[in-house]
């Protein structure tokens, strides 16, 4: 069962890493995404380690510069010996490092990031039991928390090209989803 994710990325890449790290949230996975910016008093290879070593699975984040970041690599490396699963998002017009290159890829362009990133809970969803969705309503604020939408109706929505839609728990207002990343639309 895949509850905690590390996402491995190059610094360049932090804000698709914290766009991928929301949507893990909602779906309810922790991810050691942002833990380059946490905890300064413990060293960076620490929390790195830390992160890698107390996860089930690691995404590497894989971008057309991303992809020659040797601390990538590093990670890469240590999660291999760890014999986690890794689950590559590779960017078009990236290469695989050696380490992974036997690995098959959720491939992206930049302008289907958000695809990818559905691509990639569905794949989690196929292997662990993903149960619970946390939704911060975009008109009050508040956060809730219910099913998770099944993956049928996920897929009925993405193949019409619809939102996902629920209600706020709390205001009683309707709230559209993004069906791949499970986020509030205003």
């Amino acid at each position: 069962m895949i509850s905690r994710v590390y996402i491995s990325h190059a610094p360049e890449d932090e804000d698709m890493a914290l766009q991928l790290s929301r949507a893990l949230w909602r779906v309810g996975l922790e991810s050691y995404a942002a833990i380059c910016n946490l905890s300064p008093a413990i060293a960076l290879a620490e929390r790195v380690s830390f992160g890698i070593r107390n996860s089930e699975a690691m995404v590497a984040l894989l971008t057309r510069e991303g992809y020659r970041s040797p601390e990538v690599g590093q990670e890469i490396g240590l999660a291999r010996g760890l014999e986690l699963m890794i689950i590559p998002l590779l960017e078009d017009g990236a290469r695989l490092p050696f380490m992974i290159e036997h690995l098959r890829p959720l491939a992206f362009k930049e302008e289907n990031y958000r695809d990818a990133i559905g691509l990639l809970i569905k794949t989690i969803r196929d292997l662990s039991r993903l149960v619970w969705l946390k939704v911060t309503c975009p008109q009050c604020g508040e956060e809730m928390t219910q099913y998770l939408t099944p993956q049928e109706e996920v897929d009925s929505a993405l193949e019409k090209g619809k939102c996902l839609e629920t209600v706020c728990s709390y205001c009683q207002n309707k709230i559209a989803l993004d069906a791949r990343t499970f986020e509030p639309r205003l």
